[in-house]
């Protein structure tokens, strides 16, 4: 995943399944970053991948050590998945998947394992040979010749780094030693121009501390790039970890302050003065998380708008001195800036004035540690497993390091490896068929937007002008990323990594007032996901998720509209969600909705809050339906455009419309391939941690709830009106 992705927005972080999976201490589920989310995608959450709620009958199997058969070629529905003992009418969620949340318990190294984990560890294999192949062609040793003519310099670059964080023995037996020239800038800090010096230089290694800064379009004038400043600093997942006086959140501050002090003693201190350190480390995070906005407060674009000069960011921080801190961050001509959250800036100019320069340099150590761990020897590496996978989300074993290096890989050469991958794995027709079912989509999107009785004509044009104008982006780039600048060698991996961050931080200080690149790009080719950005007003499936079992060229209509179908249509629908539809046809936050019908949208998209909320997925804990419902309402508006266009396609072949595969129909076929995506089980120590963070709701009310809203569904079924899965308030908004 990109370092851009990782400041962009909280909520684009499926690129993670790759990367965080295998390197915690980069999850931005703890980086501290709040920048508002500007960017949706279908499934993601940090560290892994869509969270369902575990399964009862899959936790004993959990510890058995035993590694996931994944079937390499699956049929497009496989009937032995299901629980026909389980009416659809109960939990249809538990009918399409009941025999593979039986069969298929978490994996030690995983915090939950399902259907994207399914494609995530397929796609794994496949860059793994990739990078082997990469390292064998890149030269070993100094003197040796360049590489073979078939290489290019972007294959050594890949081979490079994956042989150098292959190389286990010399990255443990270097521990910490790679870093001794960034701790000695640390500790030979003086004054508050030194510090402001420091944490502009560690931003440009990626290490946000005190607060996060990067570039990014103008919310109002979205052709242009603009430099964005906004709330973090943090080292556990969310300010309300701070905040909360629950048992098991002072629990959990109890274990990161034993796992601070930890890395301090890994660093040679006693344990006495590591303790301390923690404790400085915990009153300096906490005086940052309590004025930081809440994750539900961040959704709101229009407060997390606030342009002002460097002048004016001056006076909200006047003891921080901005002009040294873009200086020393090579930062040209800053221009408007974005200040996401003033009262936080506000706060952390207190925070910066007052907190003593010794404790200073103790935060700054702490978050270069945290940042790097991953990429250091087995002793960070399993202590930074043991907080951040073991106890925040219940993973049991470590990552073979050749998985955490290809996901590192991924996230520092993402593009240069994706090329890799396309052209081995990414056939031309299933970008063809893909489009192909983009624009049957986009005419069912535009017949629901024509046909709805709750908007008035005026909104219904605007409405029409905005999806005509969506740009769709299919596989991978046309222009690829040039990564010539960047210095990749075999030597110590940390640097290697480090280099890479700062590569990606300079790429984004560059674009600083500079015209918006329309055809960049904000996942690697690899990444099995999709996201809709509302700058740019595009929708982009990476070629990684183009695969089944939501893609398969083989299948039948019924079960691609029914999986990938679904996931454009959701991509689509949050063009027009809670957050999306503030933006107009060219990406600015503007209202382009009449009172009437914003008023009509609000009382729709209150009642989606309400359905949501009264999900339990573990006993005494509810989704968040604040948080949760730009997805919602992207999950049930694309379900229903992609059940419309599946229509559409039938209509083509009128033979098809009663032809039964396995027993099932097509429309029954259609609603299991939405059922099978969600599939997944998953350990409560992880499904606590996306209730209070993940802005999608855990997998089985991704599939229920969207289902019980549907007619069409209980016709499929011939359920009955009292059935649990027919709701009597049916929710609809698109």
């Amino acid at each position: 995943m990109t370092k851009k992705l990782l400041t962009i927005a909280l909520t684009l972080l499926c690129a993670a399944s790759l990367r965080a999976q295998s390197e915690p201490g980069k999850s931005p589920a703890a980086a501290g970053a709040s920048k508002p989310p500007t960017v949706h995608d279908p499934a993601h959450p940090p560290a892994e991948q869509s969270p369902p709620p575990i399964a009862p009958t899959a936790k004993a199997g959990a510890e058995t050590g035993a590694q996931p058969q994944i079937d390499k070629n699956p049929p497009p529905l496989d009937p032995k998945n299901m629980d026909t003992s389980i009416n659809p009418g109960d939990d249809f969620y538990r009918y399409a998947n009941g025999t593979w949340l039986k069969n298929n318990p978490v994996p030690p190294e995983y915090s939950r394992w399902g259907s994207f984990n399914e494609l995530v560890e397929k796609n794994n294999d496949a860059l793994h040979e990739i990078a082997e192949k990469a390292a064998d062609l890149a030269p070993k040793e100094k003197g040796e010749p360049k590489l073979e003519k078939t290489a290019t310099a972007d294959v050594q670059k890949v081979g490079d780094f994956y042989a150098s964080g292959m190389n286990e023995g010399e990255i443990n037996g270097a521990g910490v030693k790679p870093l001794q020239d960034e701790m000695q800038r640390i500790d030979a800090l003086t004054n508050s121009d030194d510090l402001t010096k420091e944490i502009a230089h560690l931003h440009g290694m990626g290490v946000t501390a005190l607060f996060g800064f990067t570039s990014g379009q103008d919310d109002k004038n979205s052709t242009m790039v603009i430099a964005q400043a906004y709330q973090g600093g943090l080292g556990l997942p969310d300010r309300d970890y701070y905040t909360k006086d629950d048992d098991a959140s002072k629990k959990l501050r109890d274990a990161y302050a034993a796992h601070v002090a930890k890395v301090f003693t890994l660093l040679g201190e006693s344990s006495t003065d590591a303790a301390a350190h923690a404790k400085t480390v915990m009153d300096v995070e906490t005086s940052l998380a309590k004025p930081a906005r809440t994750r539900v407060e961040l959704r709101d674009p229009q407060k997390n708008y606030n342009k002002m000069t460097q002048a004016e960011l001056q006076k909200l921080m006047p003891d921080f001195k901005w002009d040294e801190y873009f200086k020393a961050l090579e930062v040209a001509a800053t221009g408007p800036i974005n200040v996401g959250q003033p009262d936080f800036f506000k706060a952390a100019n207190t925070v910066f004035k007052t907190v003593s320069l010794d404790d200073w340099k103790t935060y700054l150590r702490w978050h270069l540690m945290h940042d790097t761990a991953p990429a250091l020897s087995k002793d960070f590496v399993d202590e930074n497993f043991d907080f951040y996978l073991k106890t925040l989300t219940g993973a049991q074993k470590l990552k073979p390091r050749w998985k955490r290096v290809v996901s590192a890989t991924d996230g520092e050469l993402g593009e240069a490896l994706g090329k890799l991958y396309v052209a081995d794995h990414f056939p031309p027709d299933a970008k063809k068929r893909a489009l192909d079912m983009v624009n049957n989509l986009k005419e069912a999107l535009a017949d629901r937007i024509n046909g709805s009785d709750w908007m008035d004509d005026k909104t219904k044009a605007e409405a029409l002008k905005k999806l005509a104008a969506f740009t769709v982006k299919i596989g991978y780039p046309d222009k690829w990323r040039d990564y010539s600048l960047l210095k990749i060698d075999r030597g110590p991996y940390v640097l290697n990594v480090l280099r890479g961050d700062e590569f990606e931080t300079d790429r984004e200080m560059k674009k600083i007032g500079k015209p918006v690149d329309r055809s960049e790009w904000g996942m690697t080719p690899p990444t099995v996901n999709a996201y809709y950005n509302p700058n740019m007003n595009e929708i982009v499936f990476p070629a990684g998720i183009l695969q089944p079992p939501f893609f398969n060229p083989e299948a039948d209509d019924a079960v691609n509209y029914g999986g990938i179908g679904a996931v454009i249509g959701h991509e689509m629908t949050h063009g027009f969600d809670d957050q999306g539809r503030q933006y107009d046809p060219v990406g600015n936050l503007r209202d382009w909705w009449t009172p009437t019908s914003a008023k009509a949208y609000e009382e729709r998209s209150k009642a989606i809050v309400a359905q949501y909320a009264a999900y339990e997925p573990l006993p005494g804990l509810h989704i968040n339906g604040e948080l949760t419902q730009g997805e919602n309402i992207a999950d049930n508006g694309g379900l229903k455009i992609a059940y419309a266009a599946f229509q559409k396609a039938l209509a083509k072949h009128p033979e098809e419309a009663n032809k039964k595969i396995d027993g099932f129909t097509p429309d029954q076929r259609f609603f299991l391939a939405w059922g099978q995506i969600w599939r997944a089980n998953q350990r409560d120590e992880d499904l606590k941690l996306r209730l209070n963070t993940d802005p999608h709701s855990p997998g089985q009310f991704r599939c229920n709830g969207p289902l019980s809203n549907m007619p069409e569904f209980q016709k499929a079924f011939n359920l009955p009106d009292d059935s649990k899965m027919v709701r009597k308030d049916r929710t609809a908004i698109w």
